[in-house]
């Protein structure tokens, strides 16, 4: 059982706009995702390493769950589409205040605003996109976070 193409195009004006709206119900999911696996912890540092690592795994997606395939890659151009910008204000926002928090608990680096150690995290685990096992997410999670951490002395 099917939506009829009429009844689709009733709401959508082509596929583009289609595309746009999936693309929009996806990344609401992966934000609410990123929400519920903070929710159950109480420390800071806790709260900002769940948050990494769901981030590093959404990142991943099913690139390289089924193997290769010969349909094309359409998240790079939806991701880059104007629609994404409040989701990536509000997963800056989210992470900024995760960060800010284990700044005051003394979890992580005081030296370079919250907000730009966010910025740091988000396109450090962009590189999860290619990374094809778990293991090495976690280790890419791992390494983000060591460039949290406060120095030595301070």
């Amino acid at each position: 059982m099917g939506i009829g193409r009429a009844t689709l195009y009733k709401y959508f004006p082509d596929v583009g706009a289609i595309m746009v709206a999936w693309h929009e119900r996806q990344v609401g999911g992966h934000l609410r995702q990123l929400a519920e696996a903070t929710a159950g912890a109480t420390a800071p540092a806790e709260r900002l390493h769940l948050a990494l690592r769901t981030y590093a795994e959404l990142s991943a997606g099913h690139h390289h769950a089924a193997g290769p395939t010969h349909a094309p890659d359409l998240t790079g151009p939806l991701h880059r589409a104007a629609h994404m910008n409040q989701a990536r204000e509000r997963l800056h926002g989210m992470l900024t205040e995760l960060i800010g928090a284990a700044v005051e608990n003394g979890d992580v680096r005081d030296d370079v605003p919250a907000t730009e150690l966010a910025a740091y995290c988000l396109h450090a685990l962009a590189a999860a996109r290619d990374l094809p096992s778990h293991a090495g997410r976690n280790r890419l999670v791992t390494v983000t976070l060591a460039g949290l951490r406060p120095e030595a002395g301070t």
